[in-house]
């Protein structure tokens, strides 16, 4: 049985909970999830791939974002999203959506994005979108929808974007009233079963549409005849699947149109060149797949138009560039070759393209830079990406002077010559990631001067010499991350002054390395190979003391052999630190002072490592912290949150640990908590984690990420069920119920208490006395031990004289007695108990000589109450009872069975003798001759019988 009520404990987390409580925080769902997000005014909610048959009834009604795609529900009614007044974002896409009742969406007033892609959708009624009047776009592409209301989207005032495309829509007349709606700027009807647009289609004379997309339609005819889109910018056409007769009355009809995209092999060279002949406002031109068309001359027929400055002829299978094919296209700037089988360009191709600023050859088969591009001096951009590109010659970007981004990412380059890029002045990015260069020939000593981002991601290198990089005084981002280290001069890095991020991959370890980057902001140290920390055995050894603006650190390592051993300065000097990621890398316990140099820490990820236990100290020293992510280590107990003082913690990550048992009480040593993800850990369902369960239903501020999902690890009967889905009523007791027996209990204990005191408080003592004899009797009891004396006096020190003048001449001297006395006849160095005990059950009466010392005397209480104990548990007589005083019974009420005794049985009396003394010591001997039997046998004589 377990109860946890402790007011202190109680109080502290609900003070807490008060203090931090915000309403826009959630708990943990069912069925979704909360995504951390760091405004709490914007609660994010996803439920995506949960195998749901029907929207959840636990959503938050704040929430703000709600994401449902990829289940299996079938049906949306008036109620699933009824009270959710606060949501701007919901995506129901990729379901099993067959029908949306009329108001489904009616309460969501603040909804602007609407998604329904990929559903089994047939038809749109009247008032599927009632309600939706500040809704911005709306998705319903990829449904079987093949009957949209006339009045479906006359609610929809704010809409921008709408996109029908791939479905069943035949007719334009069908769709007609959509575009009549006053804010829609884009509409895509791209995959349908169109077979003409005709303005006479559209009964209206204005339409607001910036952008329309009717690709892959069985267009035959596209017509305008009237001016019903002076606001159309953007047409796609491309990929349909039929020749289209292009009937475009007045060239006015286009005359904002600034890009159209053409494409397919159905469509004869003259539809083309008769679309391009009625668009003389065109700007940027995307031709895809049109090879053929392409040999035919059409690139020819559209530079013909003197506003195009944008070529895009990316997936056209072009192979080679000639001299001729862009010849005419002088006013060119934007020009893609991209995504192509090009191998080769003529020398003289880009000629006449004097204008050309931006030019994309990526993702094509090219194995050298292109001569045609030398001389194109107003070239910004250049990307050679994803090519076969193996040397870099001094005159590949020959007088490319106002260069400024050059992309070489994905390519053979194991060299780079000195002079290559010497001319190359205004430079600002480089990329030469993903390609083969092992040394540096001077490459970056002269020229570059305004270079701001390198980026020589995963190459070969073998080395850093000093001062490679000294004359990129205006770098800011350098990366130089492999999967191999390389060797590093201490000064490699120097002249750097303004560089903000730097990864590198070391091969070993020195502190000057970072001398001069006092404004590194992002640092990522990726290990490969055995750390040389020549200072780790120092006593101020502090690795990155020369980088006081750091706010970011990625320590990576991917051997468990080359981690380093850990000092307690390894911080020191990052007194800017907000964030700090460690991969394998702390591999041992942490002293308690690691963050002690990083007071504005703010997040911390140690993951992957061996940890199974951290000190409370540790984190006193980073009082700011937000995020803490201890994912894939080994720990198994939460208790070191207990005293860790972190106040301001929003986020935890244990993912991947050996968590069975979970500690509430650790978690709400954590106020500010929204978010705990504990996945995949084997959690036991066990009364032992009913706290953490009844936690992580019933908490209203921190979300248990995925709670519901939660699996239980132990006990074999329970493994495989739901975490929270085990009963826990048998592990509870009721508080009030407890209350009440406890009440009752302390009530009826202290009437009895009173009770017993006040009427059997002697009774009670002396039962105690007899329970004391009892224990000595059955411990030291000799039932069948010799008979040693005749008698065994008990008496008190005080009544010692009498029994040496009267009792021992009469009883030893004239009648021949054998006596046991104490002073006399007890073994020395004997137990005074055993002693007692021997001399009771070694004679055959016990004789006690009773007085006022006598009931005063703890010792001889214990004899009497050992001797009446033998006498009614043998049922022998074997007590005689001479009182030296007359004792009245009240004060013989301490000794409950001797007043018994007094009350039934037969005693003598001393002072009743007078001057016959005679006849009281004959009795005396008639009491010692008398043998035992089972029942009472009263002496009879010169004897008193008092009541």
């Amino acid at each position: 049985m377990q109860y946890t009520g402790s007011w202190p404990l109680f109080l502290v987390p609900l003070l807490s909970f008060l203090l931090h409580y915000n309403p826009l925080l959630a708990f943990s769902l069912k069925n979704c999830t909360i995504n951390y997000s760091e405004d709490a005014n914007k609660l994010w909610v996803t439920c995506r791939q949960r195998s749901l048959t029907a929207i959840p009834d636990d959503i938050p009604r704040n929430a703000s974002s709600l994401d449902l795609s990829s289940n299996s529900i079938s049906k949306i009614t008036r109620t699933d999203l009824k009270y959710l007044p606060k949501l701007t974002y919901a995506g129901l896409e990729f379901y099993l959506i067959s029908h949306i009742n009329d108001g489904a969406f009616a309460d969501l007033e603040k909804l602007k994005s609407l998604f329904l892609s990929n559903n089994n959708l047939k038809k749109v009624t009247d008032n599927m979108f009632q309600g939706l009047s500040k809704l911005v776009l709306l998705f319903l592409d990829v449904n079987h929808i093949s009957y949209i209301s006339t009045v479906a989207f006359q609610s929809l005032v704010s809409l921008k974007q709408l996109d029908l495309s791939s479905n069943y829509l035949q007719q334009i007349t069908d769709i007609a009233p959509i575009f009549k709606l006053p804010t829609l700027n884009e509409l895509c009807l791209g995959n349908n079963k169109f077979t003409s647009f005709q303005s006479d289609d559209l009964p209206l004379n204005i339409s607001n549409i910036k952008s329309l997309l009717l690709t892959m339609n069985p267009l035959r005819k596209f017509s305008l005849t009237k001016d019903v889109f002076p606001h159309l910018w953007s047409l796609e056409l491309s990929k349909c699947s039929s020749n289209i007769e292009w009937d475009v009355s007045n060239k006015t009809f286009l005359r904002t149109l600034t890009s159209l995209a053409l494409g397919g092999t159905y469509i004869s060279f003259e539809s083309y060149r008769a679309v391009l002949q009625t668009t003389d406002s065109l700007q940027t031109l995307f031709p895809t797949s049109m090879k053929a068309r392409i040999d035919e001359g059409l690139i020819d027929v559209a530079c013909q138009i003197p506003s195009l400055r944008t070529l895009d002829l990316q997936l056209n299978h072009i192979v080679s560039v000639d001299d001729n094919l862009l010849q005419s296209c002088s006013q060119i700037t934007d020009l893609s070759l991209s995504s192509n089988k090009l191998s080769e360009m003529s020398e003289h191709s880009l000629r006449s393209n004097s204008q050309l600023r931006h030019l994309d050859l990526g993702r094509n088969q090219l194995s050298k830079v292109p001569l045609a591009i030398r001389g194109l001096s107003t070239m910004e951009t250049l990307d050679l990406s994803s090519n076969y590109i193996a040397e870099l010659d001094c005159n590949a970007f020959l007088n490319l002077t106002r260069l400024t981004t050059l992309n070489l990412y994905q390519n053979l380059i194991s060299k780079i010559k000195g002079c290559v890029f010497q001319n190359l002045n205004d430079l600002k990015e480089l990329n030469i990631g993903e390609n083969a260069v092992f040394t540096f020939d001077n490459n970056f000593r002269v020229g570059l001067q305004k270079l701001e981002s390198l980026n020589l991601h995963n190459n070969r290198l073998l080395h850093l010499m000093s001062e490679d990089f000294s004359n990129l005084s205006c770098l800011r981002s350098l990366d130089l991350e492999n999967d191999k280290c390389y060797n590093m001069n201490e000064r490699a890095f120097q002249g750097l002054d303004n560089l903000q991020t730097l990864s590198i991959t070391p091969g070993h370890y020195r502190k000057e390395m970072f001398i001069g980057l006092t404004q590194l902001e992002n640092l990522i140290l990726h290990l490969t190979s055995k750390w040389e920390l020549r200072s780790s055995q120092q006593k101020d050894y502090s690795p990155f003391s020369n980088l006081p603006n750091l706010k970011k650190l990625i320590l990576k390592v991917y051997d468990t052999f080359l981690v380093p051993d850990i000092n307690q300065d390894l911080l020191k000097g990052l007194k800017s630190l907000e964030s700090l990621t460690s991969d394998n890398f702390f591999r041992k316990s942490l002293h308690p002072d690691t963050f002690k140099h990083t007071p504005q820490l703010k997040v911390l990820q140690i993951i992957n490592s061996n940890l199974s236990h951290l000190t409370p100290e540790l984190f006193w020293q980073i009082p700011n912290l937000q995020k803490l992510d201890l994912s894939n280590n080994k720990f198994r107990y939460l208790d070191f949150l207990g005293g860790a003082n972190l106040l301001t913690l929003r986020w935890l990550k244990f993912n991947g640990n050996e968590f069975s048992v979970i500690n509430k009480t650790a978690l709400q040593c954590l106020p500010a908590l929204t978010y705990l993800d504990l996945n995949n850990n084997p959690l036991t369902c066990e009364c032992s984690n009913v706290g953490f369960n009844q936690w992580v239903q019933s908490n209203n501020q921190t979300q248990v990420v995925n709670g519901h999902q939660y699996i239980c690890a132990f006990p074999v009967s329970q493994k495989g069920n739901k975490f929270l889905d085990f009963d826990t009523s048998s592990c509870w007791i009721d508080a009030g119920f407890f209350c009440f027996i406890f009440s009752t209990c302390l009530i009826l204990f202290t009437l009895l208490a009173s009770f017993f005191y006040h009427f059997l408080r002697w009774h009670l003592a002396y039962a105690y006395y007899l329970f004391l004899a009892f224990i000595y009797d059955k411990r030291k009891g000799r039932k069948a031990s010799p008979l040693h004396y005749d008698a065994f006096v008990s008496y008190n020190v005080y009544d010692e004289a009498w029994v040496y003048e009267e009792m021992l001449p009469v009883l030893e001297g004239e009648q021949g007695w054998r006596l046991c006395l104490h002073h006399r006849d007890f073994e020395p160095g004997k137990p005074i108990v055993e002693n007692i005990t021997d001399a009771i059950y070694g004679s055959r009466k016990t004789i006690c000589v009773i007085s006022r010392h006598y009931l005063q005397s703890e010792w001889c209480s214990r004899e009497i109450q050992m001797a009446s104990y033998r006498l009614f548990n043998e049922q022998d007589d074997v007590l005689i009872l001479l009182f030296m005083e007359d004792i009245p019974a009240r004060e013989l009420s301490l000794y409950y069975r001797m007043r018994s005794l007094v009350k039934r049985r037969t005693y003598l009396s001393w002072p009743q003798a007078g001057q016959h003394t005679g006849v009281f010591w004959e009795n005396v001997r008639r009491a010692l001759r008398t043998p035992g039997s089972q029942t009472d046998n009263p002496i009879r004589g010169f004897f008193q019988n008092k009541a």
